[in-house]
């Protein structure tokens, strides 16, 4: 009967240890779990980072911003063609400004009225400088209140101004908007008019001819080249 090695020792003389060991061959110095986990840990961030550049999910690089805000928007830019276009402003009022690492903004109000006093016109100039990620991905998508109420107008490619470029007829009023996007930086026109008539003062609102669109919208234009161009590094 062919009995147990555990039970009478038949196995004693060689050890699993004993028989594995090679003299002749140096022994290794041994593996600390904490160099194992780094080891590994490098080569997942290598495989994900290799996945994510693979289908083209790596992180885009910042935005060229090839521009500079200034915390006295107003009294930089005077918007000198809307201003001839819609009959003078009186007034200008710099909104809030702000900076921070992802983003630097500032905005302008320019207000005026019509010489009796029956209507009145307004500009907003905005200027986004986006640090960490590139607007032009969601340019076309407007502001967040067409996100949340929608639109109703539909916005036209203005070619030859900046790096992209859309205007619109002003959902509020008689008037437009005009958004340029060059690299990281936004400048945003909003023109609104209420009851100004093309060169026939005083005629009741209800009465009173639309302003000329076109002349509008090339002085808006003409004024965000002019507002690039003031802001424009080096």
């Amino acid at each position: 009967m062919i009995s147990e090695p555990e039970l009478d020792g038949a196995w004693e003389s060689a050890r699993p240890a004993e028989v594995a060991r090679d003299d002749a061959v140096p022994a290794r110095r041994p593996v600390r779990p904490w160099q194992w986990v780094a080891a590994t840990a490098v080569a997942t961030s290598g495989l994900w980072a290799g996945g994510l550049y693979a289908y083209g999910e790596l992180p885009a690089a910042a935005p060229e911003v090839r521009y500079a805000v200034t915390d006295d928007l107003c009294g930089q830019f005077k918007a000198p063609a809307l201003d001839r276009a819609m009959g003078g402003f009186t007034d200008s009022t710099p909104n809030e400004a702000g900076r921070h690492p992802a983003m630097e903004w500032a905005s302008c109000s320019y207000d005026g009225g019509g010489p009796d006093g029956s209507g009145g016109f307004s500009l907003v100039v905005l200027v986004e400088l986006h640090k960490k990620t590139d607007p032009g991905s969601e340019f076309a998508l407007g502001s967040y209140y067409e996100r949340i109420f929608g639109a109703g107008v539909s916005w036209e490619e203005m070619p030859g101004l900046g790096e992209q470029a859309l205007v619109r007829s002003s959902e509020a009023g008689d008037g437009l908007e005009l958004r340029v996007r060059d690299g990281g930086a936004v400048f945003s026109f909003e023109v609104m008019s209420f009851g100004l008539s093309a060169g026939e003062p005083g005629l009741p609102e209800e009465e009173a001819p639309p302003l000329d669109r076109d002349a509008l919208t090339a002085a808006a234009v003409e004024d965000a080249r002019a507002l690039m161009a003031a802001l424009r590094k080096g």
